[in-house]
């Protein structure tokens, strides 16, 4: 095992188009695309796009799509601890104008405890706060280990306070914000006294507020793509998640900040493509972008 990553799972439905109708109208989408979907869900499989070896611990029910989904994660050789549900969970998405409505139906009623994983060799874990149990015990885990723990803070959870002391790098999300009624300065000072190494949060097209190493707080921008290829933002901070997991699997050693223009980059593709499938970036695709994205004043 190089790397595990805990959440739940989704099959999203994107829809591409012009207006979501209402009452009895009808309306044709300009296109659309089936994918997995879920935040740790999708890090996963990006992190495994880039090159790398991924388990996952996520909901799996018996049914139609939940076989779907394995096969997804057969594609990209992802090993599949299934945490059993009686139906999957679905999402559908409309992307429109760099924004994104999203309509979800989640079953998270586990049947089952967490698996019992044997996690010698584990390099890095990455979690979003679903499945509460089975992320504390392998934060834990982890962290006695000496393996990098990360989180992707979307949103409150039950436990959110109590499993930041077990996390090396939290990036959260401005509504962590303002459930939690902070700002996003007095975030990066929450994060730093629950003793993360890394911290930060993104504010989409305006990029990233962030503290490193130091505990220096900086600002990454986000690349500057235009308009006109912006397709389909949801799951972009997702790719940004599995893309910095990846960055730092191919080198433990360098700079958070590496590490994150890395995964702006990966992220930056994302949103030129329809569906979390399609939006999933290679190494050269992601070399592509910083080539010719990157400028002295972003980097």
């Amino acid at each position: 095992m190089e790397s595990l990553f805990i959440g739940q799972t989704y099959i999203d439905v994107t829809m591409l188009a012009d207006e979501m109708p209402s009452g009895d109208d009808k309306a044709v989408a300009r296109d659309f695309a089936v994918s997995f979907g879920g935040n740790a869900v999708t890090a996963g499989f990006c992190t495994a796009r880039l090159g790398h070896s991924v388990d996952m611990i996520t909901s799996l029910a018996d049914d139609w799509l939940g076989r779907m989904f394995l096969d997804m994660a057969a594609k990209y050789q992802i090993s599949v601890h299934g945490r059993k549900v009686r139906r999957s969970s679905l999402s559908f998405i409309m992307p429109h104008e760099g924004k994104r409505a999203i309509l979800r139906a989640r079953d998270d009623e586990y049947l089952h405890p967490l698996p019992q994983l044997n996690i010698a060799g584990c390099r890095a874990l990455h979690l979003d706060g679903h499945q509460a149990d089975a992320a504390m015990h392998y934060a834990r885990a982890c962290r006695e280990r000496g393996v990098l723990t990360s989180l992707d803070g979307g949103g409150l959870r039950s436990n959110t306070h109590e499993l930041l002391a077990f996390i090396d790098v939290a990036i959260c999300s401005t509504r962590l914000c303002e459930q939690m009624d902070m700002t996003l300065p007095a975030m990066l000072d929450y994060l730093k006294s629950r003793g993360c190494r890394i911290g930060g949060v993104t504010e989409g097209e305006k990029g990233m507020l962030w503290y490193d190493e130091t505990g220096e707080v900086s600002r990454l921008p986000a690349l500057d793509v235009p308009a006109a290829k912006v397709i389909d933002t949801s799951g972009a901070g997702d790719v940004f998640h599995g893309a910095y997991v990846a960055s730092y699997l191919d080198a433990p050693d360098a700079p958070w900040a590496e590490h994150f223009r890395y995964a702006r980059a990966a992220s930056a593709f994302k949103v030129q493509h329809l569906g979390n499938e399609a939006g999933l970036p290679t190494r050269e695709d992601v070399d592509a972008i910083r080539k010719a994205y990157e400028t002295n004043r972003q980097a």
